[in-house]
């Protein structure tokens, strides 16, 4: 209905209403008021006036689906408004005001003008916008955000929640009613009351809420079959970014139990602004990040290495778009680490003052079918990665490593460990602080199980677990970043530096949660367990018991003790890995990594600087 039409519709029944009022009360009251004179120059005074103070006030513009006190006062001012104008009238024109039955039309106005517009509300409420088709919503928190959620939910024609219940575990808000919905118990309840309820749908709607909060009361809705989301956080809701009505799903980010690391801004501001910083691997998950993180501190240019035109070429035209108007230069190299002719041309040329090296091959079966590939990538890029660093004098090197270097059963996580005793080595030879930073998975990334097991979810299942033990450290993808530039701000050159990931989390556990979080039960999407693939092992660590410093070197990051180098035996391998079958490759990268030296060759030739 347009506006015209509804001003028309409210402007006849008001008019209605008024002139049924002026008949009714002749009824109530006895007076000269009901003559025709005085009847006629008192309906046309309140007809006039209402209409009158009715546009004044707006009362006409008003949408009345959302009626609430506020537009109750405005129908009160205009009614006592329009018969304080007639009684004003009567006095002028007829020497006599007629109290009694202007009091009687007041309350009779009041009433049904008011009652009308407030029957519309209930009855849309009740019965135009709590369809069958609304999904029937279950509110975790009857705090001010559930509140807020609430009244949006009621108020919104365009959503298909409708509030039946809350959930809080405050007592004292047990058995109350909130905007006509009860609060019916607490979050250990909450799978009796989706039963008993029949909830479709799950609102947590605690913005400040931690992530032990919520894995807690995502544990409690997983029992049910209910579809689970969560209101933005607090930071948004007050900064205007979303509003209540924007809920997103529940991420498995929500559900890791770990307060991210509150990072040094200053120190890492003080050592990336203004610098040449070159990212290696730049268009990789943890590399792009890592790109994205230090364009906020200003660095003077930024050049992003990578190997595929594509992901450089993404994450290149991202920076531009986002960091225009802040004066950074970015630049762009399409390299292979392998070539060691091309890092010495690019460092020479850029001088670079910060180097994250985050290129390597990091799928463990790939490289477990493939090791010369991991030793040409992984070990032998570093070095002349890092090579090309203390040449061109470089003043930090960041290496990012992996948990799967501790004890490592894998030619990655070998590789991994070899190419950490490579920097490490040539640490302390020139100006260049070189450092390795070690953590375990990161959500999201190219190589994290999450996105594969979305992919089986997607396709109907079954989700693929090696093993009901599998453990693994998580971290995501932005900590990670920030892990890595925090490090470089902390070295003294030639550590290992490993975050406090909290505790570990079963395999098959993250598994349940995606299938949940993508809206399915166990029924709908089998869990299967594969067995373990070639290089795997059930725990992943940190630091193994000779690497640990007890004493963080900042809170939630330790610092790794400097163990055996093993280099001449490293630069054997680098040597001879091409004249190597795949298998004894394979023992020899692992017998050296766990520190039982190599498997003795005929062959041991040293690498020259």
């Amino acid at each position: 209905m347009t506006y015209r039409q509804r001003l028309s519709l409210f402007i006849f029944i008001d008019s209605c209403i008024i002139i049924t009022a002026v008949l009714f009360s002749r009824m109530l009251v006895n007076s000269n008021f009901y003559n025709f004179t005085p009847l006629m120059i008192s309906t046309i005074g309140l007809l006039a006036g209402h209409l009158f103070f009715s546009f004044l006030l707006n009362l006409y513009k008003k949408a009345w689906e959302y009626a609430s006190i506020g537009e109750l006062i405005i129908i009160l001012k205009t009614v006592t408004y329009s018969i304080m104008s007639t009684a004003a009238i009567q006095f002028i024109t007829l020497q006599a005001v007629y109290l009694r039955a202007l009091a009687i039309i007041w309350m009779i106005n009041l009433l049904v003008i008011g009652g009308s517009r407030f029957l519309w509300r209930i009855y849309r409420d009740n019965y135009l916008v709590q369809s069958n088709t609304k999904k029937r919503t279950l509110i975790i928190g009857a705090g001010s955000a559930g509140i807020m959620v609430v009244r949006q939910l009621q108020r919104s024609e365009d959503t298909d929640l409708c509030p039946v219940a809350f959930v809080d575990d405050s007592p004292i808000k047990h058995h109350l009613d909130i905007l006509g919905i009860p609060v019916v118990g607490g979050v250990s309840e909450i799978e009796k009351y989706v039963d008993q309820l029949d909830i479709e749908n799950i609102i947590i709607a605690i913005p400040s809420l931690n992530r032990e909060g919520i894995q807690h009361i995502f544990q409690e809705c997983a029992k049910t079959e209910a579809k689970t989301q969560i209101l933005p956080m607090l930071e948004d809701l007050v900064t205007g970014k979303v509003s209540v009505t924007q809920l997103r799903d529940v991420k498995v980010e929500d559900l890791l139990g770990r307060a991210p690391v509150d990072l040094d801004i200053d120190q890492i501001s003080d050592y990336v602004k203004g610098q040449i910083v070159l990212v290696t691997g730049a268009g990789g998950s943890i590399g792009s990040e890592i790109c994205r993180q230090i364009a906020r501190f200003g660095p003077e240019e930024l050049i992003l290495l990578g190997h595929g035109e594509n992901s450089i070429h993404a994450i290149e035209t991202e920076l531009r778009e986002k960091f225009s108007e802040n004066g950074i230069k970015i630049t762009t190299e399409i390299a292979d680490i392998q070539d060691g002719d091309k890092m010495d041309k690019i460092f020479n040329y850029y001088s670079p003052e910060v180097v994250y090296h985050a290129a390597a091959h990091k799928h463990v079966p790939l490289m477990e079918r493939n090791p010369e590939e991991a030793v040409k990538n992984n070990m032998i890029g570093t070095y002349n990665v890092a090579k090309a660093a203390r040449r061109s004098n470089t003043g930090t090197f960041v290496m990012i490593s992996s948990d799967k270097a501790v004890n490592p059963t894998s030619v990655m996580g070998a590789t991994k460990r070899l190419s950490e005793m490579i920097i490490q080595s040539m640490n302390g030879y020139g100006n260049t602080k070189f450092v390795a930073v070690r953590f375990g998975n990161v959500l999201g990334s190219r190589g994290s199980v999450v996105p594969i097991f979305t992919k089986q979810i997607a396709k109907g299942g079954p989700v693929k677990v090696t093993h009901p033990e599998m453990i693994r450290y998580f971290m995501t993808i932005p900590e990670a970043s920030s892990l890595v530039i925090q490090a470089g701000a902390l070295t003294q050159g030639g550590e290992i530096f490993v975050l406090d990931m909290g505790a570990p989390v079963k395999i098959v556990d993250l598994a349940r949660n995606l299938i949940k979080l993508s809206g399915y039960t166990l029924e709908d999407i089998k869990i299967e367990f594969s067995g373990i693939r070639p290089g795997e092992k059930l725990y992943e660590e940190l630091l193994k018991d000779d690497e640990v410093h007890e004493n963080q070197v900042y809170p939630k990051i330790y610092l790794g003790k400097t163990a055996d180098l093993y280099i001449d035996d490293i630069q054997e391998i680098i040597n001879s890995y091409d004249k190597w079958d795949k298998e004894f490759l394979r023992e020899q990268l692992l017998s050296l990594a766990n520190n039982k030296g190599l498997i003795r060759s005929n062959e041991a030739i040293s690498i020259t600087s």
